[in-house]
């Protein structure tokens, strides 16, 4: 059976890197892949984005509305690259999501049909938590439901393991504001550790 996998970490864990990497290996295999993303996520568009510099463009963009085991369906029945082969669509073999954290649980609910009922593997990437370190809808429902989680490590200035993204506005730490800000759109962040996080704050958690 296949599975539905959810990979997390902070910012700056390399999450776009890994997708990609995956991407690659798949396809030096000679196995067809598509390539997702929210449309929330207008980074690069159409194009999944690694802070190396890497970028690729995806073939589903799914809006908040969508249906996600339909897109993927539709998708995966064209395939550009057997233009002038036999006329044959080639399966997929594995979707890979991009910013996970902006589906919503209905869409996540759909990626595991997609793994269990269609029998192709999803490899969703994202992270768990905002700026005021509450859990994205659509991350909170991958927690829940996925077969398998892989957590993918990053350090904080200080060198401990970085669990927060903290919001940065004119070099300025943030703790309030809408859940969804994109990086580099009038706001950055920054990957803390609990502590450097806690410091930075005056010792409060959004819950308090």
């Amino acid at each position: 059976m296949a599975k539905l996998y959810f990979r997390y970490g902070a910012m700056n864990s390399g999450k776009s890197t890994g997708l990609l990497q995956a991407a690659y290996n798949y396809e030096e295999r000679g196995q067809r892949v598509l390539l997702a993303k929210p449309e929330v996520d207008t980074k690069g568009d159409h194009e999944i984005v690694s802070r190396l510099g890497v970028t690729r463009s995806v073939d589903v963009v799914f809006a908040p509305s969508d249906d996600v085991r339909a897109a993927v369906t539709a998708a995966g029945s064209t395939d550009p690259a057997s233009a002038g082969l036999d006329g044959m669509v080639r399966p997929v073999s594995c979707v890979l999501v991009d910013e996970a954290q902006f589906l919503t649980p209905k869409q996540v609910d759909d990626l595991l049909r997609v793994a269990v009922l269609d029998g192709i593997p999803v490899l969703a990437y994202g992270i768990r938590t905002d700026f005021r370190t509450e859990a994205f809808p659509g991350s909170a429902r991958l927690l829940e439901i996925a077969h398998s989680l892989e957590e993918l490590k990053t350090i904080c200035r200080c060198g401990r393991k970085a669990v927060f993204n903290a919001r940065r506005i004119d070099d300025r730490f943030v703790f309030d504001g809408s859940q969804v800000a994109i990086d580099g759109e009038d706001v950055t962040y920054e990957s803390l550790c609990a502590n450097c996080y806690l410091t930075e704050s005056g010792g409060h958690l959004d819950g308090d």
